[in-house]
C-alpha cells in the first residue's frame, strides 16, 4: 500500500511487501484503523499513521476479499470469490457469521444502504441481491476466545441461497393436496 501526498505530488510512504494484491480499503474504530483486502483472503489491518507495516493480519477461509463495507465501527461486511458474503469482527478478529451469498458465483461489489438496515451485493450470477444487515448494528463480541466452529453460522434465513420467495407456498399447497385428496 502507498500514501500518496496530492500537494506535494509524490509518493510520501510504502508498506512492506504482502503476499497478494491488495483488493479493498475500508477505515475503522473511528477512523485509527485502515483494514485492507487481499487476493489471497487475507485482511491486513494498519495503523493510521503507521502505513509501513502491517499491525495485524487476519487469514480468511476465502479465495479473496474483493470489496470491504464497514457497517460499524467494529464489524465490516466482505465479499469473495467464493460467492460468500461475510461479516468480521476487527479486533478481536472473528468472523461473526454469513450475510448473504450468489451460489457458486463470484461478488464483485458490494454496498451499504444509507439507513444502514440494508447491504447491496451485485455478482457474475447478474444479480443485484439485498440483504438485511440491521441486526449487526446491535452486535456484541466479547473478547473471549471462544472454540473454533469450522462451519460459517448464517446471520439470515436466505444465507445460504435458500432464497426462494415461493418455497413455503409449495410445501402448503402440497399439504393441501395431501388433505383434500385424504
Amino acid at each position: 500500500m502507498g500514501v500518496f501526498n496530492i500537494k506535494r505530488r509524490r509518493l510520501d510512504l510504502v508498506s512492506e511487501y504482502q503476499n497478494g494484491d491488495l483488493t479493498s480499503i475500508s477505515l475503522m474504530k473511528k477512523s485509527k484503523k485502515v483494514v485492507c483486502g487481499s487476493s489471497n483472503g487475507t485482511l491486513y489491518i494498519f495503523n493510521w499513521n503507521g502505513f509501513g507495516a502491517a499491525s495485524d493480519r487476519f487469514a480468511l477461509k476465502a479465495e479473496s476479499v474483493d470489496s470491504a463495507v464497514p457497517i460499524t465501527e467494529n464489524i465490516l461486511c466482505t465479499a469473495s470469490l467464493d460467492g460468500v458474503i461475510r461479516a468480521i469482527n476487527i479486533l478481536p478478529n472473528r468472523v461473526v457469521g454469513v450475510v448473504g451469498q450468489h451460489l457458486g458465483e463470484p461478488v464483485e461489489q458490494i454496498a451499504k444502504s444509507h439507513d444502514g438496515h440494508f447491504l447491496a451485493s451485485c455478482g457474475h450470477d447478474q444479480k443485484l441481491k439485498f440483504w438485511d444487515i440491521s441486526a449487526l448494528s446491535s452486535l456484541k463480541v466479547s473478547d473471549y476466545k471462544k472454540k473454533k466452529i469450522w462451519k460459517l453460522q448464517s446471520l439470515t434465513k436466505k444465507a445460504f441461497g435458500r432464497d426462494d420467495f415461493f418455497a413455503d407456498l409449495v410445501e402448503y399447497s402440497e399439504k393441501k393436496v395431501e388433505k383434500d385428496t385424504a
